[in-house]
């Protein structure tokens, strides 16, 4: 039995790791490839939500390194961490060896981009966007993951283990605050990839606000998720629905 708790355990670790990488790589190179207009309208009233691509499965990323601190403990979660900061740096280099390699291609001084009916200008589009915003999204991604981390095993800590949703969402919304401030302040004076009719106030608002409505949503799915995995796990006491707020 205690062979059978092990080899779940260490899938469901594959599975969230997994699930957590590949969303990093998809978020570095797709994520300001496009701008998504998510503004909500009430009435004449319009909250103006402009959103880079990568904004839509990073929640993500945080849902599994609170599924993985709260099961594997804060030292797994902080190597996840770390190979992810791995990956994408192998991505970069791959971008970076793919626009040296022949054939060589004629580039724009000024934009560093090849034609636009050139066959390779979507290549080195993508490649600007990642090489612009390398910087700001690695700072933001380790400052972003460990405060994560590190949150949630405070927060678990002083509850002695009780009121998930407190150490869900505490650690969530203060790390993924820091990251949108980064990120998007980066992107904002060193690339050409932001809306330049949007204040920069305003982007950061718009994707910080997506961030905690996300978060706020995954609170009942991150309780379901703990729950079965409690059962399938065989641990005890199993995980408990009620919300405690005194």
């Amino acid at each position: 039995m205690h062979e059978l708790i092990t080899l779940r355990r260490e899938r469901v670790f594959m599975l969230l790791s997994g699930i957590f990488l590949g969303t990093l790589g998809i978020i570095n190179i797709l994520g300001l490839s496009r701008f998504i207009d998510a503004s909500i309208t009430f009435g004449d009233w319009t909250i103006p939500m402009i959103l880079p691509l990568g904004v839509l499965p990073y929640p993500i990323t945080f849902l599994c390194t609170d599924i993985i601190s709260e099961f594997y403990g804060k030292q797994r979660a902080n190597r996840v961490v770390w190979i992810g900061l791995i990956i994408n740096l192998w991505i970069l280099l791959i971008l970076w060896l793919g626009g040296l390699l022949p054939p060589h291609v004629p580039l724009d001084p000024n934009t560093h981009l090849p034609a636009l009916n050139h066959p390779d200008y979507a290549f080195f589009k993508i490649r600007s966007f990642t090489f612009g915003t390398v910087i700001g999204s690695m700072l933001a991604y380790l400052a972003a993951q460990f405060l994560d981390v590190h949150l949630f095993h405070f927060w678990k800590n002083l509850t002695k283990g009780k009121h998930l949703w407190l150490r869900n969402n505490g650690s969530t919304l203060i790390s993924q605050l820091v990251d949108t401030i980064i990120v998007i302040s980066v992107a904002y004076y060193f690339t050409q990839a932001l809306p330049a009719d949007t204040a920069l106030p305003t982007l950061i608002l718009a994707s910080y606000t997506f961030k905690v409505m996300i978060a706020l949503l995954d609170t009942i799915p991150f309780y379901l998720i703990v729950f079965g995995l409690r059962r399938y796990f065989n641990e005890t006491p199993p995980v408990t629905f009620e919300i405690h707020y005194g």
